[in-house]
């Protein structure tokens, strides 16, 4: 008896070996707040000033979403629809602030680990909570910071490390994967906090962008007319919220957004963090750049709009060398997987937890059912699997990743997944694929941007303002950078209806929450 199960025992081993052997690594590469129009892949107007090689060489190697989405445009939310698969209302994340992630419910990582997969997390998790389904896991505390960061330890505890975040990440990554349990497939999530605000590149690229003029939007100075009132009231201008103005002259930099001075005041935590020569390396960076402007402010040769376009050069270089950075580290990453001879059978993603304003609409930041805030960068490469070069048309979510994470593995997504896998997508047959899309933001308050759900098609948008009761129509072909509502013209009546059909048909099959029914009591 003891023989037949030791038997039994060693057959059921080497069954699943081979099946591990067969089962592809999943790399999956997450950055913060990483526009489109800041990855020269998608070709948008910053590909010749500052080229993302590696990102790049993903999506030449594979495939690149042109119409991938995000369910909730803010970092936690984001985070908790990929690990679900299911939107914000489902999983209980909706808004940044308020209680944690409920991390006892079923997530894509939980259901890799027990179905043979080492699994890790590494960077930032932004989910105020500890992570589950985690063979290892080791995070940035809340936003984490850029230089010298703490780290959460699996004991709990926090410990500092010199250097800068995005390469700090990276070399963590790359230790775990030389330390895991090599007899099983991996699936490793490596998190980087840029380049979210405040926008702080490593000392290696503060003049990387000196002497290059970047680019303006054609929406730089918008007045958002023909369109909803509340647009005049966000606080996410680079024109009034960068902390210093035109108007206000000079005041302290409380976020450090710019770096003028103020920003080495009482309100500057990654400044405070850096090392004497760091800091050496900073002043002589800042300090003479800063006296210029100033010099030229104070005797009356820049304009309001002068200082605008100062702010905006300022806010993209700073912003695009972190970038520079995040992109090195893919590249490093890539690199590993090559020498040790992972490239084959490993899957590798690059994505954002959504998009961001780089100008566009006056705006920094995010949050709005707008183009730049909506989409949100998906590159994969997949060996013997994905035609390189393909471009896909098909309109995806970040509530997709975990049923697709779980075909490639081989696993069949349980009941309540909101998703859909994209692996079909991925081997280039023909597809009946979702004609529309369904987007909630639920945050409160933050940056005066109003709460609001709408559904999307691959022409048109819809979006509903419950706080002051507005619909909101854009028609992308004619208008693609949404300058004006047509919501409510007579030409679009008909389009109008079936959206908002479509609209209510989305929100039943989700069973979305009522404006009611979601604010906090």
């Amino acid at each position: 008896m003891k023989l037949g199960i030791s038997l039994l025992s060693a057959s059921v081993l080497a069954v699943s070996s081979a099946f591990a052997a067969d089962r592809p690594n999943i790399l999956f590469i997450f950055s913060d707040d990483h526009a489109l129009n800041a990855i020269s892949s998608y070709g948008g107007p910053l590909k010749d000033v500052a080229p993302t090689p590696q990102i790049d060489r993903i999506a030449n190697e594979g495939a690149l979403f042109v119409n991938s989405f995000c369910a909730n445009s803010i970092c936690g939310p984001s985070r908790a629809c990929i690990l679900t698969g299911k939107h914000s209302h489902k999983n209980g994340f909706m808004r940044n602030t308020g209680r944690g992630f409920d991390g006892s419910q079923w997530t894509v990582a939980k259901e890799l680990q027990k179905n043979g997969y080492s699994t890790a997390v590494i960077g930032k998790w932004h989910l105020h909570s500890t992570p589950t389904g985690f063979d290892h896991w080791e995070i940035l505390p809340g936003q984490g910071n850029y230089y010298n960061p703490d780290f959460i330890q699996m004991d709990g505890s926090r410990k500092r490390f010199e250097g800068y975040a995005t390469d700090l990440t990276t070399d963590k990554a790359i230790a775990w994967l030389d330390q895991r349990d090599k007899d099983k497939p991996f699936f490793l999530m490596c998190q980087h906090k840029a380049p979210h605000r405040t926008f702080c590149p490593p000392l290696r690229h503060l003049a990387a962008f000196d002497g290059v003029e970047i680019p303006e939007p054609e929406t730089l100075f918008d007045d958002y007319a023909n369109r909803s009132e509340v647009l005049k009231k966000n606080e996410m201008s680079i024109a009034n919220h960068f902390r210093w103005s035109y108007d206000a002259k000079v005041r302290a930099d409380e976020r450090g957004d710019i770096k003028l001075p103020g920003y080495r005041d009482n309100h500057a935590p990654e400044y405070h963090r850096m090392t004497a020569e760091q800091k050496k390396q900073w002043d002589a960076h800042y300090k003479p750049l800063n006296r210029k402007m100033l010099d030229s402010f104070k005797a009356g040769e820049m304009t309001r709009e002068d200082v605008i376009r100062w702010q905006y050069q300022r806010y993209m270089k700073n912003y695009l060398g972190t970038v520079k950075a995040v992109d090195e580290g893919v590249g490093r990453m890539l690199e590993y997987l090559e020498k040790n001879g992972l490239d084959e059978n490993t899957i590798v993603i690059y994505s954002s937890d959504q998009g961001f304003f780089l100008g566009e609409h006056g705006w920094y930041d995010k949050r709005w059912m707008f183009e730049e805030s909506f989409k949100m960068p998906f590159v994969i490469r997949w060996p013997g699997v994905i035609k390189p070069g393909s471009r896909p048309q098909e309109m995806i979510q970040n509530i997709d990743y975990a049923p697709t994470f779980l075909e490639m593995a081989g696993l069949a997504a349980p009941e309540g997944i909101q998703g859909e896998s994209i692996v079909p997508i991925l081997k280039g047959g023909d597809v009946d694929w979702r004609k529309s899309l369904y987007y909630a933001y639920y945050e409160i308050g933050e940056h005066a941007v109003p709460q609001h759900y709408g559904v999307r098609t691959s022409r048109y948008k819809l979006f509903y303002l419950p706080g002051t009761d507005e619909w909101q129509m854009f028609d992308l072909e004619k208008d693609p950078n949404e300058l004006r509502s047509v919501y409510g013209e007579p030409a679009y009546a008909k389009v109008q209806n079936a959206l908002k059909d479509e609209y209510n048909r989305l929100r039943e099959v989700y069973e979305a929450p009522t404006y009611e029914e979601h604010m906090p009591k």
